[in-house]
């Protein structure tokens, strides 16, 4: 019967649970973040591109 109290007042997997709940966020949201500045940077990039003037081509 104690070992099933020791159980219930155990705390260490459910903090752990939390901090995995908290990075698996915070990767979802660098991703997410990552994914619209690269879309930024692509469109950029692009811009620059085709408003430079071509080489001599030599």
């Amino acid at each position: 019967m104690t070992f099933f109290k020791n159980l219930v007042r155990d705390e260490q997997g459910a903090t752990a649970i939390e901090y995995g709940l908290i990075a698996a966020l915070i990767a979802v949201a660098a991703i997410t973040a990552m994914t619209s500045l690269g879309g930024t940077l692509s469109g950029t990039f692009n811009n620059v591109n085709t408003k430079m003037a071509p080489g001599t081509g030599a």
